[in-house]
């Protein structure tokens, strides 16, 4: 993924060694950010048992964001998987949206 390897440009929220976290290009909620894996993984269906404490990184990551963000009333975690899941990048990510009050 282009984002990455800040090949291409980003609003980037955090990143460290193992994942990063940047803006949604294309916002669903107020807030909409993606936390996504430096370790090539193409979705949830193809990870395997070495890969439990990233997803549960990945998934904690979305906690710490939404508390920093001042998401106190709840928000929405997403893992689309695979293209009937309406996966579009063949890259594990996490969909944390929030803001606003979701109604879809």
């Amino acid at each position: 993924m282009k984002i990455i390897r800040h090949e291409v440009p980003a609003n980037i929220r955090f990143e460290d060694d193992e994942m990063i976290v940047f803006d949604d290009i294309n916002p669903k909620a107020k807030i909409h950010l993606l936390i996504v894996p430096k370790k090539p993984l193409v979705s949830l269906a193809e990870s395997e048992g070495g890969d439990r404490a990233l997803l549960g990184k990945l998934l904690y990551r979305a906690k710490l964001m939404a508390e920093e963000l001042g998401m106190t009333d709840g928000y929405r975690t997403i893992i689309n998987t695979g293209s009937d899941g309406g996966q579009e990048v063949p890259q594990l990510h996490v969909h944390l949206l929030g803001g606003e009050k979701l109604s879809f």
